[in-house]
């Protein structure tokens, strides 16, 4: 579980509705399935309209990313890189082909494959990194719906609020029923805002700096597995790799 996603958005809802309560007012004031509907829906429906489905669904999934994430150990996986550098250097490339199955990730066991089958260095980096582009591509993407969308949300609950209005104005002869009504229109627009810099402004950018993160490790891996196959001895090849390591970290809390 992501403690920071979890946290703030609690924090976030409680300050803002806590705040609400000590000035007298109510959760049932803030409280409109209509409002809601318009909202969400019609958000949805203008992102579904810029990107493609695929994507859309691609986003819609990322969602739980946002709050539940396991990365991937990059400490273990430069270990493991270490490893089969050591043992490639003692008993040749081809040795690791009977290490294959105990590697999970399926990028890093490509390259490990090309690499025993006897790609030459310059063409395993440049079929990795191809791979490696076409997939963050597609990734990049995904932020860029949450950035659509809270971008949208504010607009279309102002359409809503204009939409409560209009009902509104066809009950002027009962002032009582006006005010309420003016109240319960302008709901809209706190979900349209609150939906865009609460939620998808937020997640857009923790879903950018999860990309970065696994970029960074594949990218590890593609120089681990070049190097290897290589020669470059181990130490050498421990010390480059640190290097992501680090400029990931320093990345991260920039």
């Amino acid at each position: 579980m992501d403690l920071a996603s979890i946290g703030g958005i609690v924090l976030a809802l409680g300050a803002i509705l806590g705040a609400m309560l000590m000035e007298g007012g109510s959760i049932g004031q803030v409280s409109q399935l209509t409002a809601a509907m318009i909202v969400i829906g019609g958000t949805a429906g203008a992102v579904m309209v810029q990107f493609p489905l695929d994507i859309f669904l691609a986003a819609l999934k990322s969602v739980v990313g946002v709050f539940m994430h396991k990365g991937a150990d990059s400490e273990k996986i430069l270990n493991q890189l270490v490893e089969f550098a050591n043992k490639a250097r003692k008993s040749g490339i081809v040795s690791l082909d009977g290490d294959l199955a105990t590697v999970t990730d399926p990028f890093l066991k490509q390259g490990l494959m090309l690499a025993v089958d006897g790609t030459e260095p310059s063409e395993v980096r440049k079929i990795m990194q191809l791979e490696l582009d076409n997939k963050s591509e597609m990734e990049e993407k995904i932020p860029q719906v949450f950035e659509s969308a809270g971008g949208f949300a504010p607009t279309v609950g102002i359409i809503g609020a204009v939409l409560g209005l209009i009902q509104v104005m066809q009950h002027l002869d009962n002032i009582d029923e006006v005010g309420k009504g003016i109240a319960v229109a302008f709901v809209a627009t706190i979900y349209g805002v609150a939906l865009s810099n609460l939620f998808c402004l937020p997640a857009a950018g923790k879903l950018k700096i999860r990309h970065k993160e696994e970029t960074m490790v594949k990218e590890m891996m593609l120089e681990g597995v070049v190097s290897i196959l290589e020669g470059l001895n181990p130490r050498m090849i421990e010390t480059k790799l640190r290097t992501f390591l680090a400029h990931g970290a320093a990345e991260a809390k920039g």
